[in-house]
């Protein structure tokens, strides 16, 4: 499998912020749309970082008053593992374990195209275990 089929499943709609966004901004972007990163472009598109909800906690822990009203650039990761679309799921699965990431944008051509999240991966592991199990089923019914 490859992260193409995630993405046929689940679209390739990525929130995005600039890096002159507050973490304000970014805390009301994560929970406007339930999640739990938001990917940080330059103006022209580029991908400069990453911001989760991990980088907000962590600001938070040292000066909560102040917080809110930094820069996005000032909180994120800017270390950004991507992947593209032929990448094989299981090279992503050991790299958001090794690396400790939840969220893995998908570039193509310098260009984003998408995103994968832990839970996104954990889903279609589910489903391919089903999958099986049922063809087992059927194979041992017939």
């Amino acid at each position: 499998m490859l992260v193409e089929t995630i993405l046929k499943s689940k679209g390739t709609l990525v929130h995005t912020l600039p890096e002159t966004a507050t973490l304000a901004e970014a805390v009301a972007l994560l929970n406007q749309h339930n999640i739990g990163a938001v990917v940080v472009t330059s103006a022209d598109g580029e991908v400069t970082g990453i911001l989760s909800e991990r980088d907000v906690v962590r600001r938070l822990g040292t000066d909560p008053a102040a917080t809110l009203s930094l820069r996005v650039a000032d909180c994120m990761s800017r270390a950004v593992v991507t992947t593209g679309r032929t990448a094989p799921i299981s090279d992503i699965m050991e790299t958001m374990t090794r690396r400790r990431i939840r969220h893995v944008p998908v570039v193509e051509d310098g260009e984003l195209v998408g995103i994968v999240s832990i839970g996104d991966v954990v889903k279609l592991k589910i489903e391919e275990v089903e999958h099986e199990a049922e063809e087992l089923r059927s194979y041992i019914a017939s």
